[in-house]
């Protein structure tokens, strides 16, 4: 991968890592699921009018709004609610490993020594930062492992869906998430929708933020990196989201990381180091139809 498309990469991950704290902040203003509805709500309105979808790429995205939009996002968003924002973020990195191997086992790429050392290196890291006293609940816990296979989920079926530009899959997964997370927000969270009309403008502004920020143009950056390399090559970036998130947590809101998350950290972008580097002699990889 050109190390413009590197920076590229790095670029959403720091989007991700402050939206991380966002929508750890946003809701405190808004039920989690409610939230994550409203934000997508934002995003199909910004996106779906300039974009189309073919026939032939409906089960795909069907699939992406459900896995993504709901899976990852709603119970992303629900974790949030009770779990400390930078713990979150390493908890969530879980999904570039699953990524990884998922892509071994069922599109058989190669991973090789020297990624598979960085990819146990990285799973150590994150144990590391995950230690401590913000560790969160067996309930919040198991939401955020939830959430972070559903990501990794998702990356295989964007890599297999044919020719669907970024920009319309990101639109109409997110118009089809939205009945499907309304509805779970009326079963969990109905009593509590008067809440977001005492909604203080920051509260608006995370809903503005997650939509714009993070979705619209990071992760319409990233399925644009999917479908042109590799996932062992793109994916083992959103690794150093929770390194960014921490330091992120220290500017913005003043968190005290501890001498444990400060070595995971270390830990865990040798591991990256590893996994991003390209083993010599290798030819690129076969990129996708442009769509963008």
């Amino acid at each position: 991968m050109p190390f413009r498309f590197k920076l590229l990469a790095l670029l959403v991950v720091l989007l991700w890592a402050l939206n991380m704290i966002v929508i750890k902040l946003g809701v405190a203003a808004f039920p989690p699921i409610l939230m994550s509805a409203l934000r997508f709500v934002l995003v199909a309105a910004l996106v779906v009018p300039f974009t189309r979808i073919r026939r032939d790429q409906w089960k795909g995205v069907v699939l992406v709004s459900f896995t993504f939009g709901t899976l990852h996002f709603g119970v992303l968003f629900l974790a949030l609610e009770r779990a400390e924002a930078g713990t979150s973020a390493i908890l969530i990195q879980l999904g570039a490993p699953i990524a990884t191997v998922l892509a071994c086992l069922v599109l058989k790429e190669r991973l090789g020594r020297l990624r598979l050392l960085g990819l146990a290196i990285s799973i150590a890291g994150i144990a590391l930062l995950a230690a401590g006293p913000t560790m969160p609940s067996p309930m919040p816990f198991t939401l955020l492992v939830i959430s972070a296979t559903a990501w990794a989920v998702t990356n295989l079926i964007i890599k297999s869906i044919p020719g669907v530009s970024p920009m319309a899959m990101m639109g109409w997964s997110s118009l089809l998430a939205i009945p499907q997370l309304l509805a779970a927000s009326w079963l969990l969270e109905g009593e509590r929708w008067f809440t977001a009309n005492y909604a203080s403008p920051f509260g608006w502004l995370a809903v503005v933020y997650s939509a714009i920020g993070s979705s619209i143009i990071a992760y319409g950056a990233w399925y644009w990196l999917l479908q042109r390399y590799p996932i062992n090559a793109v994916v083992p970036f959103s690794m150093l989201n929770p390194l960014l998130t921490v330091l992120l947590g220290i500017v913005l809101i003043g968190d005290v990381p501890s001498p444990v998350k400060i070595a995971g950290a270390l830990v865990m972008l040798v591991g990256v180091a590893l996994i991003l580097r390209r083993p010599a002699g290798k030819l690129a990889a076969p990129t996708l139809p442009d769509t963008a």
